[in-house]
């Protein structure tokens, strides 16, 4: 069942109040959303962006790709996760929760994509709809749908770098070895740090 935009709001606010009482040192927060589609077991990703001058760079994402936990105990351990992103120096400090926009992704469950002919494989990617999985042995790479519509990539490319997500060559996707899945996702993104949340639309749906 889709998440309406009150819990969608409620799925950040979470988020947001357990980042800001993790590097805060702070008592977790209580009253947790633990009702409804917060109990029931979803995949999703928890985005930060550092907000400088106006733009916007990412600063940690992580998230469980399979709907292994509950949505509410989910989404407070991967914001925990994201705060401290091995791709970065540094976790997310305190000083800078208040220029930090978070984003809640929640995910439906990935689905292999397969074509008899594997170079057809992006006419089966809907770009700004789908989310990717790529894998291939013990190596594997997520990104999410609105990555693709940010960064302006077509399919192809899409696939690429989410190949490259995984430490595989660019065209590995090409590889029968290799397992492509999609998922979609429904995104709620504070407008500015601790601001309005709104859903984002993907780029199908205009």
């Amino acid at each position: 069942m889709p998440l309406t935009l009150e819990e969608g709001r409620r799925a950040v606010a979470l988020a947001r109040d357990t980042l800001v009482a993790h590097v805060r040192r702070a008592p977790a927060p209580r009253g947790f959303p633990d009702t409804g589609v917060f109990r029931e077991k979803r995949g999703v990703f928890v985005t930060l962006s550092a907000v400088h001058g106006g733009a916007k760079a990412l600063r940690g994402c992580i998230g469980y790709p399979e709907p292994v936990k509950p949505l509410g105990q989910a989404i407070r351990e991967v914001a925990v996760y994201a705060s401290e992103d091995p791709r970065f120096p540094f976790p997310v400090a305190a000083e800078e929760v208040d220029r930090i926009v978070v984003e809640v992704s929640v995910l439906t469950v990935p689905s292999e994509v397969s074509t008899p002919v594997r170079a057809d494989l992006p006419s089966r990617v809907r770009v700004g709809e789908d989310g990717l999985v790529v894998s291939n042995g013990y190596a594997s790479g997520l990104l999410l749908p609105q990555v693709a519509t940010e960064q302006g990539w077509d399919a192809e490319t899409f696939l690429s770098e989410a190949c490259a997500k995984a430490g595989l060559s660019m065209d590995a996707w090409l590889d029968e070895g290799t397992k492509v899945r999609v998922f979609q996702a429904e995104v709620f993104e504070e407008t500015s740090p601790g601001g309005e949340v709104v859903k984002l639309e993907s780029a199908t749906q205009g």
